[in-house]
């Protein structure tokens, strides 16, 4: 009968015990037992730490009590093939430069739980237990400030050793609402984040905007300590930028933003690419930074859909190389104006049907037009256009499972590849998002076929 992983650690630590070793639960695994929201989970990823046997003991250990592997280049992390354990033994590090492994790290398992505890970044992830004995050890009264929801560094001449701090800084905040300290912030200040690299940067933001329930405190807080303008300048850019009062009373473009942000975050169990959905709320109005105009004492943002599309674009590609997240999210901040203008309109079937198909994932589209809308104050009375937008798409959906004319039905009927056949694919798409039958829409296409190949006869004679 497979054991838990919490049963697995438990084993473990009896066998460190008989050693005349300690092995402690440490990190996130600790810290959310005391999170009013954790759900605790006797399965959740757990790392251990194992203090006062050599390396080898430890080994013996693993291999007495089932596969193992060993992974790490900087230091040995051991884990039990089939669970979601991490084991190490404890450490400290050494800056020897610029870059993220330019550490030099010393294993040392006698080092003891107060200096284990200082090597980490903040107080709420410097809390230990006892796996034996459930005893908590917090050197740096941890517990209270998860409790109090403070971010609080712990070391402040090894904190800015690794700049990546600042941003989990923001990211614990976002993710757990809380504040930060203002020593931890005027400390992280003077902290330099150029030298990290966008995968880095990326996991950071990815958590952020995935495991917080209000994304925006992220950049919120990196705003408190001056670190918004160097990896989301175009963040920076949107403050001051007005609106239109009459329809968004929530303020400047970046408000708005913020405020889509945590809207979307609401609905992105809903979306069908939760991480990307995010970044195309956050970057769906980047256009206006350089599209806002004041005509006639009225503030307009025209086109600002497809002017903002080579700044998302940067921005994008200036945090991660994924080309499938660049598309999606260019694609959405194209369209993301459509909906809502569709839905108040109450568009033809036609029009609603040739934007979700020219969109990346229909159900996305209408999220963020949902979101828009919630964080969009107007002076003017507002119809949800979701009922109206949903009601469209199941259209849509019936209209895409139907048979319809494709490249192999012209080819069948001896018509050449080339610009004509373009033209007839073309004129098949047409009738598909307008519902036609494929046997009248094959009847129109060949009668448009006859009538430009005898033009195009004519016109040789």
């Amino acid at each position: 009968m497979e054991i838990s992983n919490l049963d697995m650690a438990k084993l473990l630590a009896e066998k460190v015990n008989t050693k005349s070793g300690r092995a402690y639960f440490v990190g996130g695994y600790v810290r959310d037992k005391f999170l009013q929201d954790n759900k605790y989970d006797s399965n959740a990823d757990i790392d251990i730490e194992v203090h006062c046997i050599e390396e080898s003991d430890l080994v013996d250990i693993l291999e007495s009590i089932g596969p193992y592997s060993k992974i790490g280049r900087f230091f040995p992390v051991y884990k039990f093939l089939g669970y979601n354990i991490d084991i190490a033994l404890p450490r400290s590090e050494k800056k020897t430069g610029d870059k993220h492994q330019d550490f030099s790290v010393n294993i040392d398992p006698y080092m003891g739980t107060y200096k284990a505890c200082e090597r980490r970044d903040f107080t709420i992830n410097a809390i230990m237990e006892d796996i034996l004995t459930g005893e908590f050890i917090d050197p740096f009264n941890g517990i209270s400030d998860i409790k109090n929801k403070i971010i609080r560094h712990i070391n402040t001449d090894k904190f800015g050793e690794d700049p990546l701090r600042v941003l989990r800084a923001a990211m614990f905040a976002a993710r757990f609402s809380f504040d930060i300290d203002i020593e931890t912030i005027n400390l992280s200040k003077e902290i330099d984040l150029s030298n990290l690299s966008k995968e880095r940067v990326f996991v950071e933001l990815e958590k952020a905007l995935l495991m917080s329930k209000r994304p925006s405190i992220f950049f919120e807080r990196l705003g408190e300590m001056n670190h918004v303008n160097y990896w989301f300048p175009e963040i920076e850019k949107l403050k001051g930028v007005e609106q239109s009062e009459e329809h968004h009373l929530e303020g400047d473009v970046y408000r708005h933003t913020m405020m889509v942000l945590d809207e979307a975050a609401n609905l992105k169990e809903k979306s069908d690419f939760p991480l990307s959905f995010l970044l195309a709320s956050l970057c769906h109005d980047f256009g206006k930074i350089v599209a806002t105009e004041t005509i006639n004492r009225k503030v307009h943002a025209y086109k600002h859909e497809i002017k903002g599309l080579p700044l998302v674009k940067d921005f994008v590609k200036r945090l991660t190389t994924n080309k499938k997240i660049l598309k999606y999210v260019l694609n959405m901040t194209e369209l993301h104006m459509k909906p809502n203008i569709m839905a108040k309109d109450k568009s033809k079937i036609k029009s609603t049907n040739k934007m979700f198909y020219e969109s990346i994932s229909p159900n996305d589209l209408i999220l963020l037009a949902i979101a828009d809308n919630k964080a969009s104050l107007s002076i003017y009375e507002k119809e949800d256009p979701s009922n109206f937008l949903y009601e469209r798409y199941e259209i849509f959906k019936t209209y895409m499972e139907k048979d319809y004319v494709k490249g192999k039905d012209l080819i069948n009927l001896g018509i050449k590849e080339g610009q004509v056949f373009n033209e007839l694919l073309s004129l098949s798409l047409k009738h598909r998002l307008a519902g036609i039958e494929k046997k009248e829409s094959l009847k129109q296409i060949l009668g448009y076929y006859k009538s430009i190949s005898k033009k195009y006869e004519e016109k040789n004679l």
